[in-house]
């Protein structure tokens, strides 16, 4: 897989039932991949950063931001796509 495919997701909500049932039901539906996931709660807040593979998609990035935003706003959360290298020049030191 080339690395210009893949997108970061983050989600930042407070803690429910269904956030990662959610929000990975709205990738598999559009065919993106979760390559890597990690997600933890502090202090009562559910945070979530997802690097996914998406040159697979059944969506272009556009509509996957929709239909994520969609999805974050049924369950109270925020969440954000970004495509790897602007995540990564964002990032730099």
């Amino acid at each position: 897989m080339e690395e210009g495919n893949r997108l970061i997701i983050t989600v930042l909500g407070h803690d429910r039932v269904g956030i990662i049932y959610g929000i990975s039901g709205v990738l598999a539906n559009t065919n993106v991949n979760i390559l890597d996931i990690s997600q933890t709660i502090l202090q009562g807040f559910f945070t979530m950063v997802m690097v996914v593979d998406f040159s697979h998609s059944t969506v272009d990035l556009a509509q996957l931001k929709q239909l994520l935003d969609q999805k974050g706003q049924e369950l109270g959360l925020q969440v954000t796509v970004q495509h790897e290298d602007i995540f990564r020049y964002m990032h730099r030191i």
